[in-house]
């Protein structure tokens, strides 16, 4: 087996779909193999889905908070912390529109079938949303502890904003809440690295109980999902943000393509954004001519408050599970998915795995069936490079408009980086 988590769950999840389909097409009728092997996997499976669910509430809160008071130097940057950070919100609702809307025109996950493989043990509530009245009027709630209780986390995620400005608001006074609040969300983070060490054997349970019903259909759609997603994050990285920066800056699409390119495939060789940060610094400022003070603020700002590609992916994932599991949402309801993802990949930005996490939390408020999950896991490893490279190249775009509209990108060093690379 890999040594590496991502090659242990391709294992887990190859493996345990040979063990499946073994058991639906040679073995069918074996009580040994249909009650109890099939019913070791399903109790498996189970209590790692039990596992994640147990992490949602809490992880989501602390990582809000955590990100709403370390985000207090927005207000002092003034004018500059405000455009980045209107332009990181920009860039991220732009994304989300643009994987709904093709989410909407090519559903991925439709036609796979895999309702029937749901077992009891894992199987959820509803794919109802509710309509945008609906939706604001309950943001708020009238018992937190029910909130928490319920999992319902537009509630949890007001209530995690409103924390963290209220601690933002003590100045030097919230230290100690500041201090508390990290210190969790470290502890939270170990236990995320638990609960991930863990997943090859949960994704191998819970592709065991699919397996036994899989069908043709299942594997296509899977395929489909990955080539979709991979697509929309290339076109946002080699099309979209070039074409943002030409139009806002003057500068070539072709030239930002070479200047980012370093950064691009660092991103894909790490898939990690905080790894990443000083190959986007150096982008920045030694190949594109971006003043220090813009990049040294905007950059780590990016880190966690750009995820236009971990949007993307969160949204696309999302409709693959609903469909595939025949509970498709409803095109009326896509705004406030998208709303809910917003505030999701904010907060998804500290979290390793962030996107499989946020995606869990999706599928535990949509009441989707958590084998989903497991799919999605399997094949991050692939679209996760992608996410990456999407959100570190998105730094470097916003960054180079914002140091353009402040009189603060250096066109003579730009210029003499272009000739020096040609030279």
């Amino acid at each position: 087996m890999s040594k590496s988590l991502s090659g242990k769950i391709f294992t887990g999840l190859f493996l345990g779909l040979i063990l499946g389909t073994a058991i639906q097409y040679l073995f069918s009728g074996v009580a040994i193999m249909d009650t109890y092997l099939l019913g070791l996997a399903e109790g498996v499976g189970g209590m790692f889905v039990s596992l994640i669910k147990l992490l949602v509430v809490p992880l989501v809160f602390v990582s809000i908070v955590c990100g709403i008071v370390e985000l207090k130097d927005v207000t002092a940057f003034g004018r500059l912390g405000g455009k980045t950070f209107a332009l990181y919100i920009i860039n991220t609702l732009i994304a989300i529109t643009a994987a709904l809307t093709l989410g909407a025109i090519f559903q991925p996950g439709a036609g796979a079938n895999l309702a029937g493989s749901v077992s009891e043990a894992v199987k959820l509530t509803t794919t109802e949303t509710p309509d945008i009245f609906s939706l604001i009027v309950n943001i708020v709630p009238s018992n937190p502890v029910q909130a928490f209780a319920s999992g319902d986390m537009l509630q949890i995620i007001f209530m995690a904003i409103l924390t963290g400005l209220a601690i933002q608001a003590l100045d030097q006074r919230g230290g100690p809440a500041i201090r508390t609040f990290k210190m969790t969300n470290e502890v939270m983070m170990k236990l995320v690295g638990l609960v991930m060490s863990l997943a090859p054997y949960g994704v191998f349970a819970l592709m065991v109980q699919l397996g036994a019903t899989l069908d043709a259909n299942t594997l296509a759609s899977v395929a489909g999902y990955v080539v979709l997603v991979i697509s929309v994050l290339v076109f946002w990285i080699f099309f979209f943000y070039p074409a943002a920066v030409a139009l806002t800056t003057g500068m070539k699409p072709s030239e930002f393509l070479r200047k980012t390119r370093e950064q691009v495939l660092f991103s894909l060789s790490t898939a990690s954004s905080n790894a990443t940060i000083p190959v986007t610094m150096r982008t920045l400022t030694d190949k594109i001519g971006v003043s220090k003070s813009v990049a040294g603020f905007g950059v780590p700002l990016g880190a966690t408050m750009n995820m236009s590609g971990v949007s993307i992916y969160i949204a696309l994932a999302t409709i693959f599970v609903a469909n595939a599991f025949g509970t498709p949402i409803n095109t009326a309801d896509y705004f406030t998915l998208g709303l809910t993802i917003l505030l999701l990949s904010i907060g998804a930005g500290g979290v390793p795995g962030g996107g499989v996490v946020m995606v869990g939390v999706l599928i535990h408020q949509l009441g989707l069936p958590a084998e989903g999950l497991a799919i999605v896991a399997a094949v991050d490893r692939i679209c996760d490079m992608f996410c990456t490279s999407s959100n570190v190249v998105g730094d470097t775009a916003v960054n180079t408009i914002v140091a353009k509209s402040e009189n603060e990108l250096d066109t003579e060093q730009m210029a003499q980086a272009e000739a020096t690379s040609n030279a």
